[in-house]
């Protein structure tokens, strides 16, 4: 078995293009080929960005994904351990879990995206489209939280408190998933073109096109995770 020092010491750079998904996948694979034993706690932020001559920003957001899946556990003031060789069965999301999530959101984004459709103003509508169109230019990083907004900017157009007290309760979680199906699966386009679908059911004032659109994009969302779930058992 490779030990952590050599793993740590065979430099691997990478662009800085898709960045967080490359180091996300080498060191997940080092984990399942067992380079990186159970147990061992991994390096540093700044000896992985130094590694990788990437920023320690980047390394953070895959060192999120690898926990998200259970692979790695932080602890504070310890660091982070390997603490498994396969993903967890229940993948998290900070304080819910991806069944949490997948189970919950259509009883309250759907709702929240028809009520959106005939309550916005015009202010809401604007701020809408403004998160759309800057979601097609920016980074991971970015982009991960700027997700999670459009779907509190949606419960917060519902004009009902309680959508928008339980989209922004989950708001965490949903920047967690995000992020991870992002580093997976590469899903930012198609998410994009999603959320323009809703967009502009919203804007036309059509709620049945705008829950159809939001039940569509949270379909493809519960695909992407269930599919990563068993992507990731196939590898052990």
């Amino acid at each position: 078995m490779q030990d952590l020092d050599s793993w740590l010491s065979a430099k691997n750079e990478i662009s800085r293009r898709n960045a967080a998904e490359a180091v996300f996948e080498d060191v997940r694979t080092a984990i399942v080929d067992r380079k990186l034993a159970l147990g061992t706690r991994l390096p540093s932020e700044v000896q992985l960005a130094e590694r990788y001559g990437i920023s320690r920003a980047i390394v953070r957001e895959a060192l999120r994904s690898l926990q998200t899946l259970g692979f790695t556990q932080t602890r504070t003031g310890r660091g982070t351990f390997v603490v498994s060789e396969s993903p967890a069965r229940q993948l998290g999301g900070g304080a819910y879990s991806a069944r949490d999530l997948m189970e919950a959101r259509p009883c309250i984004e759907i709702p929240a995206a028809g009520w959106a459709a005939l309550r916005r103003s015009s202010e809401q509508l604007a701020s809408l489209t403004s998160l759309c169109d800057r979601m097609d230019e920016e980074d991971v990083q970015r982009w991960v939280r700027m997700d999670a907004e459009f779907h509190g900017e949606i419960a917060e157009a519902s004009g009902n408190a309680i959508f928008r007290k339980v989209v922004a309760d989950v708001r965490g979680a949903l920047a967690t998933q995000s992020e991870l199906v992002e580093h997976v699966r590469g899903r930012r386009k198609a998410s994009n073109a999603e959320h323009r679908r809703i967009l502009e059911a919203i804007a036309a004032g059509s709620e049945g096109h705008a829950r159809a659109a939001m039940a569509e994009h949270l379909l493809e969302v519960k695909r992407s995770i269930i599919g990563i779930a068993g992507e990731e058992r196939a590898r052990r």
